[in-house]
């Protein structure tokens, strides 16, 4: 299954789960409300890949114990610097990553196991968190990247709890899991400030400390996610056909030009006219014959091609095709129209489709995982620009007496995908994101 969820400014981001070596085809369709009038002209289809669409694969595992990972960092004098490193980064990782999905799980789940989830989701983090601090290195090169992760580690934890008393009901039902909750904010907060972990400038200002825990993340992702290297494809052919289409024309402009010496034979100002309509219908037509011809020969043909690497070994561990272009509603197949439920006052829309196809290879994974997490960061921010801000007046009755109220400009732009992985059948899912000039609003799965 994917998960779709909003993040910082007008970011989307998209998870799935790669594990199988069979070939595994995603398919993306993005419906636009016509309003925004957007074409290849406003935005082309590789500036829109380039700058709005950032895919990323990690290492994954959804084992609660990584008896791996525990090992080596239990045998941390046994390991090399490196290694050590990779470990303290796997184990990091999978902890965030946990604690993100719990997070979430909790606060989506029903309200009758919420207490109980909360309570699983406190014990198992603060077990974590023991685990790996009861493991100090000794060695000063070992001891800076612990404190960098451990400092991460106890920051987002804070957060994320932070965040849950915020985001829990109102009530005396859960006071008693907001104190314990606040308590455990408050032990780490002050765990930090005894390792003297950060500033104190760093501490009173939150966009400083915010920027500083964004790096340690990078940190702590930088060993396990694949490398990757794009390249664009039909360079070659490209050329061909330009070569082709100036060819053609020429031959047909060698043509007309004899035709008009023939019945022109002398140099005359009529035949340097003549010429010079030649030439010129040549620029033209030149080029609307190549565009036309790369079209036909590029249309349903993968536009990039990625390679995946092992950050660590270097190893080629992936391939990837990917797609990306406009579509027009009626031109959709039938199951991804019935998901979106498209009608007449829908037809409007601009469909961006990103396809991708790709097959790995888990026997080069490293040591101990056996499938990958892609994270695709879908940037909104170029359909933002199109939008209009501003707000309009909505009235109603309310006890007879007319209300006035002021209501902001929003645009529901549909997400559907489409997964499927080697001869199962296809997943589709479907979000509703509501959005206006300013930010991502809501997102909404649509069952």
């Amino acid at each position: 299954m994917i998960s779709v969820e909003k993040k910082d400014g007008f970011n989307v981001k998209i998870s799935r789960r790669l594990r199988e070596a069979t070939s595994h085809k995603l398919d993306i369709y993005l419906f636009v409300p016509g309003e925004l009038g957007l074409n290849t002209h406003v935005v082309p289809e590789s500036e829109f890949y380039h700058n709005a669409i950032h895919v990323k694969r990690t290492y994954y595992s959804d084992t609660h114990h990584l008896p791996l990972v525990h090992s080596r960092l239990a045998s941390r004098g046994k390991l090399s610097s490196e290694q050590y490193r990779l470990s303290l980064s796997l184990y990091a990782y999978q902890y965030v990553v946990a604690l993100e999905t719990s997070t979430r799980e909790v606060l989506n789940g029903d309200e009758e196991t919420r207490r109980e989830q909360l309570q699983e989701l406190v014990d198992l983090a603060l077990g974590i968190l023991k685990r790996l601090r009861r493991n100090t290195p000794s060695d000063d090169g070992m001891l800076q990247y612990y404190v960098n992760i451990d400092n991460y580690l106890s920051w987002a934890t804070e957060q994320r709890l932070l965040s849950l008393i915020v985001s829990l009901p109102p009530g005396e039902e859960y006071q008693s899991v907001r104190e314990r909750l606040r308590e455990i904010c408050e032990a780490e907060s002050a765990y930090r400030d005894d390792q003297n972990y950060n500033s104190s400038h760093a501490i009173q200002d939150p966009e400083r400390m915010s920027n500083k825990m964004r790096l340690l993340r990078r940190l702590i992702e930088h060993p396990v996610t694949l490398g990757a290297q794009v390249q664009e494809l039909g360079k070659g052919e490209e050329k061909l056909v330009k070569g082709t289409a100036t060819a053609i024309v020429m031959i047909f402009v060698t043509l007309l030009v004899l035709q008009a010496n023939h019945v022109l034979s002398h140099l005359t100002t009529l035949f340097v006219l003549v010429l010079a309509v030649i030439y010129a219908l040549r620029e033209v037509f030149k080029d609307d014959l190549r565009n036309t011809l790369w079209r036909w020969l590029r249309k349903g043909r993968p536009k990039w091609r990625r390679h995946y690497f092992d950050a660590n070994s270097g190893k080629l561990v992936g391939r990837q095709l990917e797609w990306f272009d406009y579509q027009r509603v009626h031109k959709l197949d039938e199951d991804i129209l019935a998901v979106r439920r498209a009608n007449v006052t829908q037809r409007e829309e601009i469909v961006l489709h990103y396809g991708s196809s790709s097959r790995m290879s888990p026997t080069r994974y490293l040591s101990g995982y056996e499938e990958v997490r892609e994270t695709l960061l879908l940037d909104l921010d170029v359909l933002s620009r199109l939008m209009d801000k501003g707000a309009h007046d909505v009235y109603r009755l309310v006890e007879g007496e007319v209300a006035c109220e002021t209501v902001e400009k929003r645009y529901l732009v549909n997400l559907v995908t489409r997964q499927a992985q080697g001869e199962r059948q296809a997943t589709i899912q479907r979000w509703k994101i509501i959005m206006n000039r300013s930010r991502i609003i809501e997102i909404e799965a649509v069952t």
